[in-house]
């Protein structure tokens, strides 16, 4: 069991930073950032002083079936179109800003861009579904095609754009980095 992950999702939740968990709790930070990376225990009391916090009952928390969604259906999706740049974004699971990896299907328009991202520690996944996409990242461009693969640490700034005379589609799973 995961508890530290499952503090975490409760307070992401919650809408809480972990220093606000803290105050409300006594507790430091620190300790807070420990837990939630499951590099220290709480005590029996402690826990259930953040799970009061959190508006969570120790059956809730314990309950394995609450904390584990597996399948997903299109109704789960969010959607962003951005007219603009020529894209359009589905988040695949709704709470994947929650979790360690998000999973987004990618379409192009005709001469389509993904916005420009500063450099991060993320680790990024690229498959191409369909056209061409171009990666700019860095002062370097990669290309892929069709059924080909891109994987990079975004360490530089970097950019997804459309290199097809048409439209592209791509699937994207990038994990959470915190800086």
């Amino acid at each position: 069991m995961d508890v530290g992950q499952k503090i975490k999702r409760l307070r992401v939740k919650k809408g809480l930073t972990q220093e606000e968990l803290a105050e409300r709790t006594d507790l430091s930070k620190g300790y807070i950032s420990q837990i939630e990376r499951d590099l220290s225990s709480p005590s029996l009391e402690t826990l259930f002083d953040l799970l009061e916090v959190l508006g969570c009952s120790p059956k809730e928390f314990f309950d394995e079936e609450m904390f584990q969604k597996v399948s997903y259906t299109a109704d789960d999706r969010t959607v962003y179109a951005d007219e603009e740049r020529k894209y359009r974004t589905e988040w695949l699971i709704p709470e994947s800003n929650e979790k360690e990896m998000e999973p987004i299907l990618l379409r192009f328009s005709k001469h389509g861009e993904f916005k420009r991202y500063e450099p991060s520690r993320s680790e990024t996944f690229v498959y191409v579904l369909s056209g061409r996409v171009a990666l700019k990242l860095g002062h370097h461009t990669y290309f892929a095609k069709a059924g080909e693969t891109l994987y990079y640490v975004a360490s530089d700034s970097h950019q997804l754009v459309n290199d097809y005379d048409g439209e592209s589609e791509c699937l994207i799973v990038a994990t959470h980095s915190y800086l």
